[in-house]
């Protein structure tokens, strides 16, 4: 009798998948790469913390180096639960405030001015984040604004104006990525990404920012998978429970809200069924939807499959023709 398709399906033996990744970790960055050690930003999310714990226990604490960045926008909790890992782990560390740089780029000024299109009066002290909206078959983009004395404005954005906030934010991601080059460079280390399954396949990242890295040990694991290897690896309590955030925009924004428009543990039982060839219905059934919502979210995974391509591909170079 075949076992129904469930969440455990998706479930791992966790000493094995790490010592599978540890292994992995020290053949690509000391004998592939040929560095000394590892560079990676920690955000106080389950996803860095389980790539830190990974590499120390791969490579030895002495060979692994954390970041800190944290910019305006920042939840305070964020800085706070990366220096608890850290201090953990007992990794080198060190914070490296992105705001003035961020400043100096125009990030802040540039998305403002984009928000201002669809909120005239957006200004200084108001906060904001960027939803999906929409119907059943369509989605649109919604801007969230907070005046400063607590009243909510939302208002459907054009095309150009969330590019205009898209494209500033994205300002964020390649500052901290530019940093951990830095270190990397300065310490003859490899650069560690921390995306999982779901984001890597979906493109959930900036080509550039946070979609660059020298190795991404956790790229193959859906979010059930990094939860399973958090708890076994001994990552706090509190950061396993924390949900998922983009930690972007200054008022506080879920990864679902943003781009995936599903839980993510719900997009992890569509993406399964939909990497192997699990109907619609029996994913609908474990998953608690209809089948009419499956089947537009497996839509859904190759449309941004397809935009992903673009994110995945290395730069195009042109080759000569033979004479």
């Amino acid at each position: 009798m075949t076992t129904p398709f469930s969440a455990s399906t998706l479930d791992l033996d966790p000493a094995e998948a790490c010592g599978e990744i540890e292994a992995a970790i020290r053949r690509q960055v000391l004998k592939q790469l040929r560095r000394r050690g590892v560079v990676l930003g920690l955000s106080g999310g389950v996803d860095s913390s389980v790539v830190a714990s990974l590499c120390v226990r791969a490579l030895g604490a002495d060979r692994v180096f954390a970041l800190f960045m944290p910019e305006e926008d920042s939840a305070p909790e964020s800085l706070q639960l990366g220096q608890v890992v850290a201090s953990r782990l007992g990794v080198a560390s060190t914070t490296e405030p992105i705001t003035p740089i961020l400043i100096a780029a125009g990030c802040y000024r540039r998305r403002d001015d984009a928000i201002r299109s669809v909120v005239p009066e957006y200004c200084e002290g108001w906060k904001s984040k960027l939803v999906i909206g929409g119907g059943s078959r369509y989605s649109f983009s919604t801007i969230v604004a907070q005046s400063p004395d607590g009243v909510l404005k939302s208002a459907r954005l054009t095309h150009q104006a969330y590019l205009g906030v898209v494209s500033a934010t994205s300002f964020k991601q390649r500052t901290r990525k530019m940093l951990e080059y830095y270190h990397a460079d300065r310490l003859n280390y490899a650069v560690a990404g921390t995306p999982n399954r779901v984001e890597y396949d979906q493109g959930f990242f900036v080509k550039f920012g946070d979609g660059a890295a020298d190795l991404k040990p956790i790229a193959h694991l859906y979010k059930r998978q990094v939860y399973q290897l958090a708890e076994w690896l001994g990552v706090p309590e509190n950061i396993r429970l924390r949900p998922p955030t983009t930690d972007t925009y200054s008022l506080q924004q879920s990864q679902e809200e943003f781009y995936f428009s599903l839980p993510l543990h719900v997009m992890d039982l569509c993406l399964f069924g939909k990497d192997h060839g699990i109907a619609a219905a029996e994913v609908a059934s474990a998953a608690g939807l209809l089948q009419d919502v499956v089947e537009r979210v497996y839509t859904n995974i190759d449309a941004k499959r397809r935009a992903a391509e673009y994110l995945h591909q290395p730069p195009l170079l042109v080759t000569p023709v033979p004479l």
